[in-house]
């Protein structure tokens, strides 16, 4: 087992493309941490540094307290799962699952040992003399897996390894890589664009974009309390609404204008704003979708809009909406809140009054982004 640290890690290709910024983590023994973003934010170029399959431009990268810069991947002890399960086609599942023990000159009994083991763990025992060809996209995401686990590595990387599955394939197995790392009780670092993933697998999240860390947090710190604008929209599904506003401070208490209406801020935002010092000013405000409910009808904290569209999920009704401005928002309903009569008025063009309460407001400065309350 060991713990990870980067020291201003920096990748630069062909000196003039910087595809990460000076990144800083350090990672604990026995950690899960996922790094999250869109494409193209550094996220896999990090773990291939971690891993020792790019050359890192600046910086250090440290396993176990040893400097790893300049050590081959065969010698940093780490065990890598990739996106595309990267299985030898001509090989069964034991050969594959096999290998890297057979390169090392592990004996016979004692490979036989550690693939057995991690075939009845992932639940492949009746595969093991099969090819890869004749297994389904999450068999061949375990035998992938079960190549990693037999190394007994100190880190576990994982590079979007449920990305080519199928939604309820990615369901099932992210359940079996969170059982997975309570047996194998290792340190896991883990890539993924998909916030899910991140939210449910992750000790802390890491999350980046454009080759720079955004924040570092549990999974219930970056969704309550997002550094800036882009973490507060990447996590949560749908997305958080968010829209120019302008913030008023008025005879020592607070409260927020929006597409006419006049929202009290004066609760327990209120009164992180006054400890701050804040004044009037404008802000981009923010309002989760399940946060947003429907206002019986026109009043002075009710905004009016438009039904545009009507998603109905099961469980819940997602709500497009449109302001008279043209500003487009979601409101995410649970079903069982809806008499027959609401959802009979849920139609397309339909007048909705939607409101908020102050303590799900979230505040940002329009220049630097920054969350105002928690930035």
């Amino acid at each position: 087992m060991a713990s990870v640290k980067l020291t201003n890690v920096k990748k630069v290709y062909d000196n003039k493309v910087v595809a990460v910024h000076d990144f800083n983590l350090d990672i604990a023994d026995k950690e899960f941490i996922v790094f999250v973003g869109p494409s193209g934010c550094g996220k896999s170029t990090t773990l291939r540094m971690i891993a020792g399959l790019e050359d890192i431009s600046g910086g250090t990268v440290e396993i176990d307290g040893v400097v790893v810069n300049d050590l081959q991947p065969r010698d940093r002890d780490i065990a890598m799962v990739f996106q595309n399960y990267a299985l030898y086609p001509h090989m069964t599942v034991y050969d594959n699952i096999a290998f890297s023990l057979r390169l090392r000159k592990m004996p016979e009994d004692e490979i036989y040992k550690r693939v057995t083991n991690a075939a009845e763990i992932l639940g492949i025992t009746d595969y093991l003399l099969r090819k890869p060809r004749a297994l389904s996209g999450g068999q061949r995401q375990r035998v992938a897996i079960g190549r990693a686990m037999v190394r007994n590595a100190k880190v576990f990387l994982m590079d979007e390894p449920l990305s080519n599955l199928d939604a309820k394939l990615r369901n099932q197995m992210r359940a079996e890589i969170i059982l997975l790392r309570k047996r194998l009780d290792t340190t896991f670092i883990y890539v993924t664009h998909d916030q899910t993933e991140a939210m449910t697998l992750g000790d802390r999240i890491v999350i980046m974009k454009d080759g720079y860390i955004m924040q570092v947090g549990t999974p219930t710190e970056v969704f309550e309390r997002p550094a800036n604008l882009f973490v507060a929209e990447f996590i949560g599904a749908p997305k958080m609404n968010t829209f120019k506003a302008e913030l008023v401070k008025e005879n020592g208490k607070y409260f927020v204008k929006a597409f006419g209406a006049k929202l009290p801020a004066d609760g327990e935002n209120g009164s992180l704003l006054a400890e701050k010092g804040v004044g009037s000013r404008e802000v981009i405000l923010g309002a989760r979708p399940e946060h947003i409910t429907l206002a019986d009808g026109p009043a002075e904290n009710a905004i009016e809009t438009n039904l545009i569209v009507n998603e109905m999920m099961g469980s819940e009704v997602h709500l497009h909406v449109r302001t008279k401005d043209g500003t487009d928002l979601i409101v995410r309903v649970p079903t069982i809140q809806l008499s027959k009569e609401q959802r009979a008025n849920l139609y397309s063009g339909a007048t909705l009054y939607i409101t908020f309460e102050d303590k799900v407001m979230y505040f940002f400065d329009p220049e630097s982004q920054k969350n105002i309350l928690f930035g």
